[in-house]
């Protein structure tokens, strides 16, 4: 299946998110739809081979959503994102600027109104209801505009319940203005600190929701734009980075990034890649070794050579993996955007039985309400400010008001950004100590694992083995000869030690005549020159192959000094060539990274293919009972451990290799460290980059906050509209005599959907 990303203008609130997924779910060919409000993205894939594409944004279009496929094109991105940003705000700007300065004179007229100024044109009730006017015509235009759009389609979202609520409010005044006799209030002065405060607290959203994705930002700026190459002449000449191709060289000073990904031809020097494994630490390169794109070069002059540019960098495709993870929501935002989706028309209905209660129910229930609160009440008609309430002269009046009220201070807004806002930061976070969560339902999923089981090999150790020893056959170069031989196609790490040590020895490899892999075992085949067949593995699997081992070889397995190596046989036809002792070292940190994880609370396994002794040591070192190892497991039995931890666990799986893929799939959260196989990676829901364990322990705590930090969002939004709501549809006015004015429910709106985006970048 296709995976396709669109980028979505128009969507305000959890309301639009679910009405975009309606869309795309109804259309035929796609499935698997994710909408995220934060990110203005939808994701989907595609089932069939020719599907409309065109007509499916067309009917974005049409209910007003415009959308376009997003092209992944990495070299305008740099730019090109920030461009779009700036332009969106400067938009915003304006309209926020123009809408300030009629909220500044509507806040005079005040003052005229009270006689604390003399300036009358500024109490004049129609120098008001123009101000009002040009608020509707001009900052407020494209919110209305939207808003009945969305509401004559049958998707009413935030933009339609501000329409209803600003028109209203405007309508009334005019009909108040008009006709005096109808008694309706007359505030003109509504709309404006509606539209006012609406678009502060919108500017002021869309700034902090900039600020979640901050991350990505910081990695784009990490691509240079210009690069020096080699001419033909040995000559540097200064390019465009979007220029550069394969095989190209390139000069990097001191002092400057790599702008693609490399290996070095000339020199050596210390690399920053801090922005790719969080290690703070540089490392040292010389002639040879890769550089990934995005990588500060420290002190030295290299020479390098290009391999990949622009979107098949490393950077790119770091970049890339972090923009992906709003893909995949978690299941709790699931849930808040199909209550998100239900909530406009929930407060239409709720602000439509505010109005008939207050306007024919209120006056049976507390006939004399109006004239018992009159403490609160200003008899004079047409004041131009009138509070809610203040100038209700009779329950008409009110009811027109306290539905206003309700209108604007309902905030949907709040419950679309509550988990995005969380999960974007969260994924920018992790991302700079090097852990790379492939969705934010893997984010969830990380918050929940009580179980973590190592691998050895490459996960708990360095998984760089070298040959300690060789056993029971004089000729140790022709034992190593042919075990090379037969692993050079091979991607175990075992593999890659026999061949370096070949090469040092400048052996020269027998070719391949041909080769089968056995998981979790060994390698057999036949090579050129060689009569036979060749196995090369484990003993128990040498020994289910029919491989004689007499007893003076038995003791060589047995002996102390080989216990704590791992040992591999070679065997031709059906008799023992020799043994191969190898060893690896821990990580550096493997010992403080299983100390930190049981410190909270987390319950430790190994399992791992290689022989007792060996997995023993290693356990002792790291401080693992022999209860909660396990060894001499094939890749179905690893498989099978885990099915059965999971009956009672949330189990998460670190490997590296090949033969971990299956137990990586099979385990509630996979976790590839970075130095392993790209298959391990590809099917892991967690990578952990660079060669360190610490970012497993901060990946868990940090999913943990950030689950933590989702709840506190949604009981903030869901709690803010519950007492909101009933609070501007007049609950307290009977007893306490207690109301809100349209405006400052409209600044409550406002505050709510900025509360909601700053505990979000909170997170620690």
């Amino acid at each position: 299946m296709e995976s396709i990303q669109l980028s979505v203008k128009g969507m305000k609130c959890g309301g639009c998110v679910s009405t975009v997924e309606k869309i795309l779910n109804n259309s035929d060919g796609i499935e698997n739809v994710s909408v995220n409000l934060l990110t203005e993205s939808a994701y989907f894939e595609i089932t069939q081979k020719h599907i409309d594409i065109e007509s499916v944004l067309e009917n974005l279009k049409e209910n007003g959503f415009p959308a376009k496929i997003y092209i992944n094109d990495f070299s305008k991105k740099i730019n090109k994102t920030e461009l779009e940003k700036k332009k969106k705000w400067n938009n915003q700007w304006k309209k926020l600027t123009f809408a300030l300065l009629l909220l500044f004179f509507s806040g005079l007229g005040h003052l005229a109104e009270g006689r604390y100024i003399n300036f009358p044109i500024l109490g004049n009730i129609f120098f008001h209801a123009s101000l009002a006017t040009l608020a509707l015509l001009f900052p407020g235009r494209g919110i209305i505009i939207n808003g009945f759009k969305s509401f004559i389609k049958n998707h009413p979202d935030m933009d339609s319940l501000v329409a209803l609520g600003v028109i209203s409010a405007y309508t009334t005044s005019l009909l108040s203005l008009i006709f005096p006799a109808t008694g309706f209030p007359c505030f003109f002065n509504e709309p404006v600190m509606l539209l006012g405060f609406i678009l502060i607290g919108r500017y002021l959203e869309e700034r902090a929701r900039y600020q979640t994705g901050s991350s990505i930002g910081e990695l784009l700026d990490l691509q240079p734009e210009m690069a020096n190459i080699y001419t033909e002449d040995n000559q540097i000449k200064s390019i465009r980075v979007n220029t550069l191709r394969p095989n190209q060289e390139i000069q990097v000073l001191a002092g400057d990034r790599v702008p693609a990904d490399c290996i070095v031809t000339e020199g050596n020097s210390y690399i920053d890649v801090s922005h790719i494994t969080g290690e703070s630490k540089p490392i040292e390169v010389k002639e040879g070794e890769n550089l990934s794109s995005g990588s500060l070069n420290l002190n030295s002059t290299l020479r390098l050579k290009v391999q990949n540019v622009g979107g098949d960098s490393s950077l790119a495709k770091l970049v890339n993996l972090i923009e992906s993870v709003n893909a995949r929501k978690p299941r709790i935002q699931r849930i808040a955007d199909e209550i998100a989706g239900k909530f406009t028309y929930f407060v239409l209905i709720f602000a439509t039985l505010t109005f008939f209660f207050w306007w024919k129910g209120a006056r049976n229930i507390w006939p004399d309400l109006l004239s018992h609160n009159h403490q609160f009440i200003t008899h004079s008609s047409h004041t131009l400010h009138s509070s809610l309430g203040s100038n209700a002269e009779n329950f008409l009046s009110l009811a027109i008001q306290l539905s206003i009220a309700v209108l604007v201070i309902a905030c949907p807004c709040a419950l679309g950004l509550a988990t995005p806002t969380v999960i974007t930061v969260a994924s920018g976070k992790a991302a700079k100590k090097g852990v790379l969560f492939k969705g934010g339902d893997k984010i969830e999923m990380a918050s929940k694992i009580n179980q973590i089981i190592f691998d050895k090999t490459g996960t708990l150790t360095k998984g760089k083995p070298f040959i300690v020893d060789y056993k029971n056959y004089h000729d140790h170069s022709f034992l190593l000869k042919i075990a090379a031989s037969l692993e050079k196609e091979s991607r175990h790490p075992i593999a890659d030690a026999l061949i370096q040590e070949a090469k040092k020895q400048n052996l020269s490899l027998f070719p391949i005549k041909n080769i089968f892999t056995h998981s979790g075992r060994g390698i057999s085949g036949e090579l050129e020159s060689i009569d036979g067949l060749i196995n090369i593995g484990n003993i128990e699997w040498l020994l289910s192959k029919g491989i004689i081992i007499d007893s003076e070889a038995k003791k060589v397995i047995e002996n102390e000094e080989t216990k704590t190596n791992t040992i591999i046989g070679v065997s031709i036809k059906d008799k023992l060539l020799g043994f191969i002792l190898l060893g690896d070292l821990l990580r550096d940190d493997s010992i403080k990274t299983v100390q930190n994880l049981r410190e909270n609370k987390f319950k430790i396994n190994i399992l791992s293919g290689d022989r007792k002794q060996t997995v023993l040591a290693l356990a002792k070192k790291i401080g693992c009972k022999e209860t909660e190892v396990k060894w001499d497991l094939l890749p179905e039995m690893k498989l099978k451990n885990i099915e059965n931890l999971k009956i009672n666990n949330k189990v998460a799986m670190i490997g590296d290799g090949i033969n971990d893929v299956p137990a990586l799939a099979s385990s509630d959260l996979g976790i590839a460290v970075g130095s392993g196989t790209q298959i391990a990676k590809a099917n892991a829901d967690v990578v952990l980059m660079g060669d360190q364990l610490n970012g497993l322990p901060y990946a868990l705590n940090l999913a943990k906050k950030t689950i933590r930090k989702i709840k506190q969002n949604l009981t903030w939004a869901f709690g803010y509209n519950l007492l909101a709501i009933p609070l501007a549809a007049g609950i307290l006015f009977p007893k306490y005599g207690i109301l809100l004015t349209p405006s400052i429910a409209a600044l409550l709106m406002a505050i709510s959907s900025i509360t909601v985006v700053i505990n979000a970048l909170s997170l620690d």
